[in-house]
């Protein structure tokens, strides 16, 4: 699961719920020894952020990885323009991303900050979003691989017994049952953002009476949500402890929100052994919404470590060898 500390300046543009902010330099990267022996599919080393969400994925790209023969470390950073660089320059060859979020990154660092706003290249289709970011990704020397069904995106919470008492179960039920205005506990951004207080009104016709401005996922928000002070809350579709607060998550039924898929990005050099693709992509047919908001659960409130969680999803799939 994603904190809300980890806002960046594309999050706040796009309203997206990726949180990664700008700032530090390399010595940020922690690195971790994984003391495996030389392998024969030489060496690679998995990168990323530092939040639950990402440690799992970088678990599981280092697992399959160490499985098909390589010898991998890990390095991880607390932003994306630590990580993003080093994999630019080779340092790292490999990092988990989210497709919508990384394409407006690719977007800004090639037109500027107000191309998010003048002309976005992320859609609510994850292959249409990965296909417009490749050719930016590939002028910094990056490749997009296939993005898996998961995705962790803006997703929007009731109470359990309030989705009992008016049946349910996406934001189009919530739209049509609710005749009054309602409040929402959201981000203080949240009535200038389009998938957010706009987008609810426009797209679903839900009428937002008070934004109580608690924070994106934060326990604040969905205690309110819990205890009657908001009807609705702003969480993270992945989010692992919704279930903690007796919150029940809503179908974006008509994709509000953009693709934000989870999709390994490759240095362009390392993209060229193909095993480490054929390796990767293995997660895009397996890997869904439903088993990654497990696997953040079993960290954030069972306690488990990542790479416990990881290696067992991926023998119980069967993407380890024997």
């Amino acid at each position: 699961m994603r904190p809300p500390r980890h806002l960046s300046l594309l999050a706040a543009v796009l309203g997206l719920s990726l949180v990664l902010t700008a700032c530090g330099n390399e010595d940020a990267f922690t690195t971790t020894d994984n003391d495996t022996s030389p392998a024969a599919g030489g060496e690679i080393t998995v990168g990323g952020a530092t939040f639950t969400e990402m440690q799992i994925m970088s678990e599981m790209y280092r697992l399959l990885l160490e499985d098909a023969g390589y010898e991998v470390d890990t390095k991880t950073a607390n932003n994306r323009e630590i990580y993003a660089k080093a994999l630019e320059r080779g340092e790292i060859d490999v990092v988990p991303e989210y497709a919508a979020t990384f394409a407006e990154y690719l977007n800004v660092r090639k037109n500027g900050p107000s191309a998010t706003e003048e002309a976005p290249i992320a859609t609510n289709d994850a292959q249409e979003t990965v296909e417009a970011a490749r050719p930016l990704a590939q002028e910094l020397g990056l490749e997009i691989l296939e993005p898996a069904q998961a995705a962790d995106q803006n997703g929007y919470a009731v109470a359990q017994s309030y989705a009992d008492e008016n049946d349910l179960e996406t934001l189009s039920d919530l739209g049509e049952a609710v005749d009054e205005p309602i409040v929402l506990a959201a981000t203080e951004e949240c009535p200038d953002r389009p998938f957010c207080e706009p987008g609810l009104e426009d797209t679903y016709g839900i009428e937002i009476r008070e934004i109580l401005p608690l924070g994106f996922g934060a326990p604040q928000t969905k205690e309110a949500v819990r205890d009657g002070e908001a009807q609705l809350g702003l969480v993270g579709t992945t989010d692992g402890t919704l279930g903690q607060f007796d919150l029940k998550l809503l179908e974006d039924d008509q994709n509000l929100q953009l693709a934000d898929n989870l999709v390994p990005v490759v240095n362009a050099e390392s993209a060229g052994d193909e095993l480490i693709a054929e390796t990767l992509n293995q997660l895009a047919d397996t890997l869904t919404t439903e088993d990654l908001t497990t696997l953040n659960a079993q960290v954030d409130s069972e306690r488990q470590k990542p790479e416990d969680v990881a290696r067992q999803y991926l023998e119980d799939e069967g993407l380890l060898g024997e």
